[in-house]
């Protein structure tokens, strides 16, 4: 492959990054929460993919993204409303950060328990094999919807967030709860809704993963790596921060496996590395 090549898939590869992140800078955002269950829950996505997939054999892979999404926005709308919002109201301001690790532990066990430890790949059928010339260079079909579909859900998740009045109550609880509290809206209420969105952003990362490569129970904990490497870099609680972020790790890979097949990510990492020493407030800054 030529370096035009690598750097081409490495942006595509920077689009799943980005969605990786995505999740975890919308919940820190408005909550200030660092949710450690994010990476177990992009490798459940995974599964609940393979799952409905199994029921609908004959569906196109991009259709699984609709159940995926309902599922995952229900889960996450569950978690914040049966446990985090009571750790929220603690006053160790570690009970959120606590309680989603426990939770990590108890559902990547629970998927060893559920699906075995073995590799899993979701069927692509035809659409995995499809590719197109971009300078000379095939790309597939799938990594170029891929970074289509996050794009398309950033300026999605921007829109919502700017142009309606749920984006206004959200943006305002997450300036100051208390304020908004008194204007009688319940934060709590707010809360479940941008965990079941987080869940759901999560929940397509975990489908694209899962059309891309093989996945296994421990999937997550890398993951949750990328998501937090990309939330960084990005600059906590910045979407678009995010997304350029995810691009920039997506192509420092690439171009360390060309120049050392065995690095992994280690390039990746060392570019996180020198971005938090020389800009530790991120691309975007980082959100008040």
């Amino acid at each position: 492959m030529s370096w035009t090549g690598t750097i081409i898939n490495g942006v595509l590869l920077g689009g799943l990054y980005g969605l990786f992140g995505v999740g975890l800078a919308l919940v820190f955002g408005v909550t200030r929460i660092v949710n450690i269950m994010h990476g177990e829950f992009i490798a459940l996505s995974a599964f609940i993919a393979l799952g409905i997939a199994a029921l609908f054999p004959d569906a196109h892979p991009l259709l699984l993204v609709l159940p995926v999404v309902a599922v995952s926005f229900v889960l996450g709308y569950a978690l914040q409303a049966v446990f985090v919002n009571r750790s929220m109201r603690l006053p160790d301001p570690l009970a959120p950060l606590l309680l989603t690790f426990g939770l990590s532990v108890i559902v990547r066990n629970l998927m060893i328990e559920g699906f075995g430890v073995n590799p899993r790949h979701i069927r692509q059928g035809d659409f995995g094999q499809l590719s197109i010339d971009v300078f000379g260079v095939p790309i597939g079909v799938l990594p170029l919807v891929t970074l289509a579909l996050a794009v398309a859900l950033f300026v999605v998740l921007q829109l919502l967030l700017r142009r309606t009045k749920l984006g206004r109550i959200v943006r305002a609880t997450a300036d100051n709860a208390e304020i908004v509290r008194l204007m009688g809206v319940r934060p709590a209420s707010v809360y479940n809704i941008v965990m079941g969105l987080s869940f759901a952003l999560a929940g397509i990362a975990g489908l694209m993963l899962g059309l891309r490569t093989t996945f296994t129970p421990f999937s997550g904990v890398e993951r949750l790596l990328i998501s937090f490497e990309v939330v960084v870099m990005g600059g906590l609680g910045s979407f678009w921060g995010a997304m350029l972020a995810g691009i920039a790790l997506g192509v420092a890979q690439l171009v360390g496996l060309r120049l050392n097949p065995n690095s992994g990510f280690l390039y990746a990492n060392l570019v996180f590395l020198a971005f938090v020493i020389l800009r530790p407030s991120g691309l975007f800054g980082v959100r008040q």
